[in-house]
């Protein structure tokens, strides 16, 4: 209501009528003290042991279930990490609530580069090299490093109030935990899928290890770039002669990895693209010598040319000649520098060559690229049967001793203030270019390079054994890797729907499947190769005994135990090597489902629900389902729903450097995680958020009206019994019913926005109910009725059973977005030692609460109320009343639809009505055109409204004007309600 009695209910002349008043009364604050009474809630929750009350209590029920994809174990949660556990929470409560059996068991990846790198950073700033360390030492470090880490972010997490079985989570690290994983990875074994091979992987120096695409980031790096004169060799690969034109000629190749031109095998070109012979009549160089000189004839892309002519400075040039490289051989550029370099280079046809950069061919080093693998290995001829891909880079990243001029070269620093920029190798292959003629031009580029996600710094490919899971190997079981796990992307729900297109074409593209790491942390390739070959030995008993020991003892094991003990008496442990490569981190959490889902009763295999961030694509969704098609021939989830990343308010990304981060740990302090729930569910979270304090502001101010709602609702419950003042819907006045109407429209929002995870819309639709539907217009016209009517009157008792339903409801259809708040809200109105609102399901909305008749009448109701409420508004703001119930507005209306709407609803009198939802002592609705100067809104042509004063005298109890003020000779100040009102509370107070 606009304007309430005033709380004294004081008149000049007689009585006060303020303890005659109905007044809402509560012991719900208005302020929420959010940092300090989330604790206490959490405190509370846990005396009662709520998770496995929810276990118990939704015992038979379906179950449904979230598997949680597993963070690293290595440092304080962020902002992102935070809001993906609170998405989590909002699911798995929702789907609680929805009336499933929903159980969370959080989970920790706890092995891999992540927690090894910190711990060796610990031991070397206590002077202690890694390959100093025993294995055994080094292992439990790392393990007691994740423990403590666990422990850490278990609180953390439990602070966002992520409800779960906290006190028994799984980890990657369990015994258990690498027993299982151990066995998946033997199923490969068993499958005939894994392999050693030789080929170029993503390498990092500094961390001395092969890595995943998952563990690689894209910076910005300046590199050199180098244009290269490759000598045109006399004949053709099939011994026909050259063109005479070509004699003497130089293809040119571009690059922007100098280091690998000493690893260069092949140069691939596109039939698709023409070629051209240019030769250099004149050079442009000014103070500069250029490496060009006039007379000589270079072999480009025509597309290309001018560009390439510009960087080498020539500024003259004809072109002799159309070129088709097919079959063309050159000579190595370092070809002269030592024999090491004298085999030919052929030029070889690449679908991966384009006329968008460079020269239009390109540098093929079969060590140090996945292109240059693919097109090298497409053409045997060429090999060295001994050593088909050359290895030329040792694990720190330096050329090996037998490479000729520049072994023991790095590529990039190790260490030191300029860990991770270029080594001396760059330079000095340029210079020995230079030294050798076929140095073209070079300069400087910014581009986006791959670096360790974890190290920071950059990575290279490095032509090294590794082991892999080959994905397009025929399996035992029929189909090859790949085809299982597309078909598991097809049988799979993904949301939003782009993200289904994301990881088929990653999957349809990928390579095999690298598997092993070259470091101490992990659980190992536990398996055994023949000495002296690659070839696996693959015997049921032997794996048997390997998992069992693991089991016992955890991956440690296998480093520990002798390896007789586990091939047994039929195999001489001489004649076989034992792996001690540590497997891939992104298997181990692909195998979570193995033991984390599949063998508990209390969860379910597949999970209903892969929850993570967009970057996971390539990460756990796809190593979970790869590792799950393998094993098991389909994806180990129905559904999986992705979320985008955290940005600052500017769109920018979070960096301490740049001072705009924000932790979850300082939303709680300063205004509580509610308040970054709020935000979290506010948002289309499929894409990426923007946080700031003036972003959360909002939230905060969003979470005031709300729960000034909620303590209206309770203020105005007070009291309440279901069983003396329920009033059937039958009986309800027509604006009841409608309230009841939209809570049936709710119902089948909120639960349709929780099942497909679309909060948004949950959240939207209730806070507008709030504030629109209830504060700003049910609320507003019943607190006349609420405060003034005697309470066994029908149209007070109806309101109080609506506002039941309604608090019954927003406190549960809110709970999973804001547990703290609901729950406070709840035990204020139902105080218990041991209930809570988390223990509720959604309660169930009769369906005879629709009414769309009735709401299509209350749509034409509201808009003529609009208008009243603009004009009265005016009226205020110009000082000709002070309060709305000062008024009797004319009510213009040219549309019969309006008279129609509210004769319907009304049951009597329309201008009572009128007033009453106008909430003003009088109103007169009149048909027909308004006179001229009359108050309308643009968007509502047939309405107009003409304000006027009330007649009569003014309540002393109500303020309400009534011309039969003192019609009840008892209560001269009254109208006859209030008169009416006031006798009964004076008979009951007696």
């Amino acid at each position: 209501m606009t304007d309430t009695p005033s709380k004294t209910g004081a008149t000049d002349a007689g009585r006060d009528y303020k303890d005659t008043l109905f007044l809402p009364t509560t012991e719900f604050p208005m302020r929420a003290g959010l940092p300090k009474r989330e604790p206490e809630w959490l405190e509370r929750w846990n005396s009662l042991d709520l998770y496995k009350r929810m276990r118990a209590d939704s015992a038979g029920r379906e179950r449904w279930v979230l598997h949680d994809g597993p963070p690293y174990a290595n440092g304080h949660i962020h902002i992102g990490t935070g809001q993906n556990k609170i998405l989590k929470d909002i699911v798995v409560r929702s789907h609680q609530m929805l009336g499933f059996d929903a159980p969370y068991r959080p989970g920790w990846d706890c092995h891999g580069l992540p927690i090894e790198w910190k711990v060796e950073q610990n031991f070397r700033a206590k002077g202690r090299n890694k390959d100093d360390i025993p294995v055994k030492e080094f292992r439990a470090e790392c393990r007691r490093y994740a423990s403590e880490w666990v422990g850490v972010q278990s609180s953390e997490f439990q602070r966002l109030g992520v409800n779960g079985e906290w006190d028994d989570p799984y980890t990657t690290m369990a015994f258990e935990a690498e027993s299982a994983i151990v066995r998946e990875f033997l199923a490969f074994v068993e499958q005939g899928l894994v392999y050693c091979g030789s080929a170029p992987v993503m390498w990092s120096p500094v961390e001395k290890t092969a890595l995943a695409e998952a563990e690689v980031e894209y910076q910005d790096k300046v590199s050199s770039t180098i244009f290269v004169r490759f000598p045109v060799r006399g004949v053709r690969k099939d011994g026909s002669a050259i063109p005479k034109t070509c004699i003497g000629a130089h293809v040119v190749i571009w690059t922007t990895t100098p280091w690998t031109i000493p690893g260069n095998r092949a140069i691939c070109f596109s039939p698709d693209i023409s070629y051209g012979l240019y030769k250099v009549t004149g050079v442009d160089g000014g103070e500069f010598k250029p490496w060009a000189m006039p007379g000589d004839t270079l072999i480009v892309a025509d597309a290309l040319w001018e560009e390439t002519a510009k960087a080498a400075m020539i500024g003259n040039w004809e072109r002799v000649d159309t070129i088709d490289p097919a079959g063309f051989v050159c000579s190595h550029p370092l070809s002269e520098l030592d024999r090491f370099w004298s085999y030919p280079v052929p030029l070889l046809p690449g679908e991966h060559v384009t006329d968008e950069a460079g020269t239009g061919f390109v540098h093929t080093a079969p060590s140090h690229g996945a292109e240059d693998y693919v097109a090298w290995m497409a053409f045997p001829e060429w090999h060295d049967k001994d050593a088909p891909v050359p290895h030329m880079v040792d694990e720190n990243g330096a050329y090996y001793p037998h490479v000729p001029v520049f072994a023991g070269l790095n590529i990039i620093r190790l260490d030191g203030k300029k860990q991770g920029q270029d080594g001396p190798a760059n330079k000095t292959v340029m210079d020995e270019l230079i030294v050798q003629g076929k140095l073209l031009a070079r300069g400087r580029l910014e581009h986006s390079y791959p670096h360790s996600w974890r190290s920071k710094a950059p990575v290279i490919f490095r032509n090294t054994p590794q082991w892999f899971v080959a994905i397009d190997r025929p399996m035992k079981s029929g189909g090859t890797l790949r085809e299982k796990a597309l078909k598991g992307i097809s049988e799979t729900t993904f949301t939003p729907k782009v993200s289904e297109n994301r990881i088929r074409s990653m999957v349809e593209q990928r390579p095999d499947w690298l598997i092993s790491r070259q470091r101490a942390w992990g659980v190992p390739l536990t398996m055994f190769v023949e000495k002296g070959t690659t070839r696996v030995l693959n015997d049921p008993k032997v794996n048997e005994r390997i998992i069992d020991a693991v089991a016992a003892d955890g991956a440690d094991a296998w480093f520990e135990r002798p390896a007789a003990e586990f091939l047994g008496s039929d195999y001489d442990a001489d004649a076989y090597e034992k792996i001690t490569d540590i497997l891939d981190v992104w298997f181990d959490s692909g195998c979570t489902h193995a033991f984390a889902l599949e063998p508990r009763a209390d969860q379910k295999w597949p999970a209903d629900l892969y929850l993570e961030g967009s970057d996971q694509h390539r990460g756990w969704f796809q190593s979970s389902l790869l590792e799950s098609a393998g094993t098991r021939g389909r994806a180990p989830y129905d559904a999986v729903l992705t979320h985008g990343f955290v940005m600052a308010g500017d769109g920018r990304k979070m960096s301490k450097s740049l001072g705009n981060t924000l932790a979850p740990n300082e939303i709680a302090k300063k205004y509580g995680i509610e308040i970054m729930r709020l935000w979290v569910s506010a948002q289309d979270f499929t894409d990426d958020l923007r946080i700031s304090e003036e972003i959360l502001q909002t939230s905060v101010d969003a979470y005031r009206k709300m729960r000034n709602t909620l303590r209206y609702l309770l203020g105005a419950l007070h009291s309440y019994d279901a069983t003396v003042e329920h009033l059937p819907h039958d009986r309800m006045p027509s604006l009841e019913r409608f309230m009841l109407h939209r809570l049936h429209e709710l119902d089948g929002v909120v639960r349709e926005g929780y099942e497909s995870y679309d909060f948004k819309k949950v959240y939207s639709a209730l806070f507008n109910f709030c504030v629109v539907d209830l504060s700003a217009f049910y609320l507003d016209i019943r607190k006349d009725s609420l405060y003034c009517d005697r309470p066994d009157d029908d149209r007070r008792k109806a309101c109080r059973s609506v506002m039941h339903e309604i608090f019954m409801r927003l406190t549960a259809w809110l709970a999973p977005i804001m547990p703290f708040t609901m729950e406070e809200a709840w035990l204020t109105r139902f105080p218990s030692e041991d209930d809570s609102v988390h223990l509720r399901t959604f309660p169930k909305t009769p369906g005879d609460w629709q009414d769309g008749a009735l709401a299509e009448n209350w749509r034409t109701i509201r808009r003529l109320r609009r208008v009243v409420n603009g004009a009265l508004e005016v009226e205020r703001r110009e000082k000709r009343i002070g309060s709305s119930l000062e008024a009797a507005p004319q009510v213009f209306v040219t549309d019969a639809a309006y008279r129609a709407a509210l004769a319907a609803e009304t049951g009597g009198d329309v201008d009572e009505f009128v007033a009453e939802i106008g909430i003003t002592s009088q109103a007169y609705l009149v048909d027909g055109e308004a006179p001229d100067g009359a108050f309308r809104l643009d968007d509502v042509a047939d309405i107009a409204v003409v304000p006027g004063r009330a007649k009569g005298a003014k309540c002393a109890r109500s303020w309400k004007y009534s011309t039969e003020i003192g019609a009840d000779p008892r209560y001269p100040e009254l109208s006859p309600r209030d008169a009416d009102a006031v006798a009964w509370w004076d008979k009951a107070n007696a």
